[in-house]
C-alpha cells in the first residue's frame, strides 16, 4: 500500500469511527463542510481549488488529496490545480516576507550607523 492509499484508508476509518461513536461535533463539521463547499457565489469547483492552496500552505496531507481529488470530480484541470498549488506556495513565502521585514528592523537597531 502506497501513502496515498494510506491516507485515504486512515480518513476513512476515521470518519467510519467518528459516524459510529455519534459525535456531535463531528457531525458539526460535516454540516459546516457541505454548506461550505456547496455551489453559492463560488461554485464548488473554485472553492475546492481554494481549499487546494490552503491545503498546501497549511501542509495537510491529506487535506491536500481530498481536495484535489474533490476538484477533479467537480471537472478542474490539471492546470488548474497546478495554480491552486502554486498560490499556496507563494502564500508559505509571502509569509515568510513579514519575518524578513522584522530581521531587517532588527538589524537596523543592531547596525544604526550603516546605510542600505
Amino acid at each position: 500500500m502506497d501513502k496515498l492509499d494510506e491516507i485515504s484508508l486512515k480518513r476513512k476509518k476515521a470518519h467510519q469511527k467518528l459516524v459510529s461513536l455519534k459525535s456531535k461535533v463531528y457531525e458539526a463539521f460535516l454540516q459546516m463542510e457541505q454548506a461550505a463547499f456547496s455551489d453559492g457565489a463560488l461554485p464548488r469547483k473554485t472553492k475546492e481549488l481554494i481549499a487546494i492552496g490552503i491545503s498546501v500552505q497549511m501542509d495537510c496531507e491529506s487535506c491536500m488529496q481530498w481536495h484535489i481529488d474533490q476538484a477533479v470530480a467537480c471537472g478542474a484541470t490539471h492546470d488548474e490545480i497546478l495554480e491552486a498549488i502554486e498560490v499556496g506556495i507563494e502564500m508559505g513565502a509571502g509569509r515568510v516576507t513579514v519575518s524578513a521585514r522584522f530581521a531587517l528592523d532588527v538589524m537596523e537597531r543592531a547596525f544604526p550607523n550603516e546605510k542600505p
